[in-house]
């Protein structure tokens, strides 16, 4: 042990390194403006992929054992480099014309009405999120999700309200694949704290249920209620909690139960036999408003985006460094297998950021070019 430094000499010449890369650091950054102007007086896109190449391989030779260290420092470094380059150079693509083009004045407030899209019958939560988001709003329900996204698109509402995700049950993959297919962009989402009861016709005896009527997400969120029941009662997905409910209030048979809300109680003269079934009480489950043209109000703090990864060792850090770089929150990641494409995957992302936030726009612009697929799907606030 004799030969072993002590731990504050060892700290000093670390503090004083800490200032020599400090100084390096600034002094690239700086460059790196000068690059930026040079770029932008002759047209050149912020994006070099030849020369970021270059330098990495470069740097990976002469780093010894530490070279994967070394990449994954001058990878960073770059990727900060051309977040800042973005304050000196205006983003050349589509996806960053259409964002620019769909930004709103300052004082523009989000619509209280409009003709609305959603799934369901009276009753349903996603109509409550439609009234929630559009006090004045004129509801048209819908058999499914593909109609609400098709009366979108082809301009028959202005808005479609949809569930994208359940805190317990997790995402809905059905509008996750809408969302892909349809050129549509979100720009509002709303919380509805779900509250599932048990309903019956008014006298009809619990203790003879045979068949219970769901949505397949609620069935998922009161899976461990509905486990009391083992082979002796039938459970059956139903289009909407709501038409779950609906179904109940139509049977002639006496002896069939829909999981629903209170409201749908109400709505439909059924009675609440039982009123504490979800897994868990924080329930909530978040619905995205969509429009066939796309908008970005004032306020907007999340961003969704779709994309796919270069099929190689690090694809997906290289995307999270970009996040990083710019100090932004990821609060979303799921991937999904690409249909004939073995082991390769889409991904969904969530981030709290906005477009007018400095690089922002640079980074979208550099994912877009960087991507094998990708798709923007919007900046809004979230309530």
């Amino acid at each position: 042990m004799d030969n072993v430094r002590d731990i504050k000499e060892i700290r000093g010449e670390i503090d004083t390194t800490d200032n020599e890369i400090l100084d390096l650091f600034l002094k690239r950054m700086e460059l790196a403006r000068e690059v930026a102007e040079y770029k932008n007086a002759n047209g050149l896109p912020i994006l070099n992929k030849a020369r970021e190449r270059e330098i990495l391989a470069d740097v990976t030779k002469k780093s010894g054992d530490k070279n994967l260290y070394a990449h994954r420092f001058f990878s960073l470094m770059m990727d900060l480099s051309k977040a800042y380059q973005g304050e000196f150079i205006p983003p050349m693509t589509s996806t960053v014309e259409t964002i620019r083009n769909s930004l709103l004045p300052a004082e523009t407030t989000f619509p209280k009405y409009g003709t609305v899209a959603c799934q369901g019958v009276e009753g349903a939560y996603s109509g409550e999120a439609a009234d929630l988001i559009f006090p004045c709003g004129d509801v048209m329900f819908m058999k499914s999700f593909d109609a609400v996204f098709d009366a979108v698109s082809d301009g028959i509402v202005s808005f479609g309200i949809v569930p994208l995700e359940n805190s317990s049950g997790g995402s809905v993959r059905a509008v996750y694949d809408l969302l892909q297919k349809h050129d549509v962009s979100i720009v509002r989402s709303q919380k509805i704290l779900v509250r599932h009861e048990l309903l019956m016709k008014p006298g009809a005896d619990p203790d003879k249920i045979e068949e219970i009527y769901s949505h397949e997400q609620a069935i998922v969120q009161c899976s461990k209620f509905l486990k009391r029941f083992g082979d002796k009662v039938k459970i059956i997905p139903a289009p909407n909690t709501a038409m779950a409910a609906k179904m109940v209030a139509e049977s002639e048979n006496p002896n069939v139960a829909s999981i629903s809300s209170h409201s749908c109680a109400q709505l439909y003269g059924l009675k609440t036999v039982n009123d504490n079934i979800a897994n868990s009480e924080n329930n909530y489950t978040r619905f995205v408003c969509i429009t066939r043209k796309p908008q970005i109000f004032p306020g907007a703090n999340k961003i969704s985006l779709i994309l796919t990864t270069p099929h190689k060792p690090g694809a997906l850090y290289d995307i999270l460094a970009k996040f990083s770089a710019l100090g932004i929150n990821l609060i979303k990641l799921e991937s999904r297998p690409i249909p004939g494409h073995d082991f390769e995957f889409i991904f969904f992302l969530d981030i709290e950021a906005s477009v007018n936030e400095p690089g922002v726009l640079s980074m979208i612009s550099e994912l877009e070019q960087t991507c094998g697929t990708f798709k923007f799907l919007g900046n809004y606030f979230e309530t």
